[in-house]
């Protein structure tokens, strides 16, 4: 992919006029909106795989074999996301509409993912469930893939930790507000599904209206060729080690987090012992708990991360804490450890996703494919949405069924996530 430049300009005055945009200082009004619609973007997908699919795949089959059917679903889910995100990625870098290169993804992402909602909402079984839910994840991935690539865009390097910082709050603030709408909608099915659809495209829509979008010349559209199309899912490690390593951490550290999220109402329902009428308002508490250290710990951690100049440490230690915490979750034996648990999560997790993705930006391979490249380590963040349902139920039958067996091994991923950005060098 060349830059987006007028016909004719040299590659030198090229390369010079991409830096120079991505060198100036974002100001707050950018900072506020982009915010707003990657927290929505956020609700899109965490509203659905924190509550309301859980429950509607265990008001299809009940809970004797909700795990296997849930199971079913996310990991075909993470699959179809693994291929759509970097796909789309490929599609933004080399998409030359005079409405810019990620401004008609954001739009197409939404419309199509809320479809794909919809479709879970009013499905009459498992089948139906799988087929929407695996359209929700390709299009949402779309919106995704663009609405990460501004970041390289328009973000000079000085003030990442910071915006990354900004954007790892989105994260929790989804889940406090997905939960406490799907809570506030308990016994309206479809409200359940579509209110975050609706409320999270509002600010989408709003950030797409407004941005500065990169074009790209019909010119400098690169050929398409199967060549091409088959790298869009690769990024080599030998000539990238830095990123291969920055991928495994994510990897690992995603792995923990799948494993928590994808599995907390049964978790809260067989160890706990919690009612299922009371599983809602508990996930929206333990969301709570853990976003309202998460939030503080993002920002700050981002900002010490720009201050010191370091990115390593902090992720590294993060993703220690955050293990530390799967632990505590494991050996909870009532709500008040499970919110303990939750809390120390929060400091670990902010932190990580704070400084990691301003990790990430700072040793992609190259800055006229970022949206590709993106897409490719977001492979890291979708996967795991994949193994963990895999082999969950693997864990668990060796664990008699102990959901505290299945946090720990949570906690040794987020552990292995540490230690795997170790070797970067890129970054101090």
């Amino acid at each position: 992919m060349t830059h987006a430049v007028p016909v004719g300009q040299p590659d030198a005055e090229a390369a010079l006029e991409f830096e120079s945009a991505a060198t100036r200082p974002v100001g707050w009004s950018f900072l506020a909106l982009y915010t707003l619609a990657f927290t929505s973007t956020n609700l899109l997908f965490l509203a659905p795989l924190l509550v309301t699919l859980a429950l509607k795949v265990n008001a299809l089959v009940g809970i004797s074999q909700a795990p296997q059917s849930l199971a079913l679903v996310a990991s075909i889910g993470a699959l179809l996301s693994m291929v759509g995100n970097p796909f789309f990625g490929r599609m933004s870098d080399r998409t030359s509409s005079q409405l810019g290169m990620r401004r008609p993804w954001m739009v197409i992402g939404w419309v199509g993912g809320s479809f794909g909602i919809l479709m879970v909402a009013l499905a009459p079984n498992i089948a139906v469930v799988l087929v929407g839910w695996c359209i929700a994840q390709l299009f949402f991935n779309a919106l995704l893939a663009a609405q990460v690539a501004v970041l390289p865009d328009q973000v000079p390097t000085a003030q990442r930790g910071l915006v990354g910082g900004v954007l790892g709050v989105c994260s929790p603030v989804a889940s406090v507000t997905g939960t406490f709408i799907v809570k506030f909608f308990t016994g309206n099915q479809l409200a359940m599904f579509l209110a975050p659809c609706a409320i999270g495209g509002f600010f989408v829509l709003l950030f797409a209206a407004t941005l500065n979008d990169r074009q790209l010349a019909q010119a400098d559209k690169p050929a398409w060729s199967l060549r091409e199309f088959a790298s869009t899912f690769y990024v080599n490690p030998r000539k990238s080690p830095d990123f291969a390593w920055a991928f495994a951490s994510r990897l690992m550290f995603v792995l923990a987090y799948a494993f928590l999220i994808t599995y907390q109402a049964y978790y809260l329902l067989e160890k706990i012992g919690s009612a299922e009428s009371e599983v809602p308002q508990q996930i929206f508490l333990g969301t709570l708990a853990q976003s309202g250290v998460l939030i503080a710990a993002a920002l700050i951690g981002g900002q010490l991360s720009d201050r010191t100049r370091r990115r390593k440490i902090f992720v590294f230690t993060a993703a220690i804490v955050y293990g530390l915490a799967l632990f505590v979750v494991a050996i909870a034996s009532n709500f008040n450890g499970f919110l303990v648990g939750m809390a120390i999560s929060g400091l670990g997790f902010g932190v990580y996703f704070a400084v990691d993705l301003a990790l990430v930006v700072d040793v992609l391979p190259a800055s006229d494919n970022v949206a590709k490249d993106l897409g490719v380590f977001n492979i890291a963040g979708a996967l795991p949405f994949s193994v963990a349902p895999a082999i969950a139920p693997a864990i668990l039958a060796i664990g008699n069924g102990s959901y505290g067996v299945l946090y720990a091994v949570a906690g040794v991923c987020a552990i292995m996530g540490a230690i795997a950005i170790l070797p970067v060098r890129r970054v101090r």
